[in-house]
């Protein structure tokens, strides 16, 4: 009998052994060819820029982002505006036109041509983090660095400049780093952070009279930018920049200017507009940097807007 009871008790066991192993394996297939929930955060921002300030997003894969960026002239009386050139309307500081393209859904690379000093430039953007829902991943980390080249008249490129001065090419080179960490808190608001490297090869020898300090090839600078979203297809942006200069700090010779911008965005469709309101003259980092002159308490804030309209190239295999 007691034999009897010891088969039964191991034959369960083993039956129950098993049934738990077919359970596990069962469970291991279900896991294995269930859809993987994607839990990467998008649209951090609406476009790949907010207003001057790069943003953490990049162009899909296979699609090309065809952009247009204006900038007119000052609004206020005090800084050259007023009715006389319909505050501002008239003049036309900048005009940008680019062209970014997605090698994967986190490395884009552009072209562009500027108005300002006839810049050429290439950009290079690679996210190397992204934010999860699930906040193994809490923010988003964005490597961004591009190439200005200005083809100026050599009379113009050295206006000013000693003629024992040697020209070379190697002059007409501008080149900005920045490192982007954001976050989107909630659909509403999102916000980020810019570390920031700009280098000039070539810089015109002014000295700020206040300090005796000259003029600096490289520039460091911090900045912020924020959205907050009204409704899905609706809200505002700001974004900042300090610049961390001896020759522009206090310089009574040639007034400098951090830039900010504020702004609205609106998506209609395929295209998402941005309205804004900044100081800087120049469109991207190598000129607004170095160069904003601006004051906003004396009306030396502008008009412009940018425009983009995506495009697939290649369509992603299914």
């Amino acid at each position: 009998m007691l034999n009897k009871k010891l088969t039964l008790f191991f034959s369960f066991t083993l039956f129950a052994a098993f049934a738990m192993a077919q359970e596990v394996d069962l469970e291991k297939m279900v896991d294995e060819n269930a859809p993987k929930v994607d839990t990467r955060v998008s649209a951090t921002f609406k476009g790949t820029k907010i207003i001057k300030s790069q943003s953490p997003e990049t162009v899909k894969k296979g699609n090309l982002d065809f952009r247009v960026g204006h900038r007119f002239g000052n609004i206020g009386t005090g800084s050259g505006g007023g009715g006389h050139t319909l505050y501002g309307l008239d003049n036309s500081e900048d005009i940008r036109i680019s062209f970014d393209y997605g090698i994967t859904d986190n490395i884009t690379i552009g072209i562009a041509r500027n108005k300002r000093m006839e810049n050429i430039d290439g950009t290079f953007k690679w996210r190397l983090i992204q934010q999860t829902t699930d906040n193994k991943k809490p923010f988003s980390l964005v490597l961004y660095t591009n190439a200005a080249l200005t083809p100026m008249r050599e009379a113009d490129f050295y206006l000013g400049v000693d003629s024992t001065v040697v020209r070379k090419f190697a002059h007409r080179m501008a080149y900005n780093t920045q490192l982007i960490i954001a976050r989107k808190f909630h659909w509403r608001f999102s916000w980020e952070l810019i570390a920031s490297y700009q280098h000039r090869n070539f810089v015109k020898a002014y000295i700020n009279p206040a300090n005796n300090a000259m003029d600096e090839n490289g520039i460091f600078s911090a900045g912020t930018a924020f959205r907050f979203m009204f409704t899905k297809r609706f809200g505002i942006v700001v974004d900042y920049l300090h610049n961390f200069s001896a020759f522009r700090t206090g310089n009574t010779d040639i007034e400098y200017r951090n830039p900010l911008g504020l702004g609205i965005e609106i998506e209609t469709g395929g295209h998402v507009f941005s309205l804004n309101f900044t100081n800087a003259r120049g469109i991207i980092e190598n000129d607004f940097i170095p160069n904003t002159n601006d004051d906003w308490l004396q009306g030396g804030f502008k008009f412009g807007f940018n425009i983009s309209r995506m495009f697939t190239v290649v369509k992603p295999k299914k």
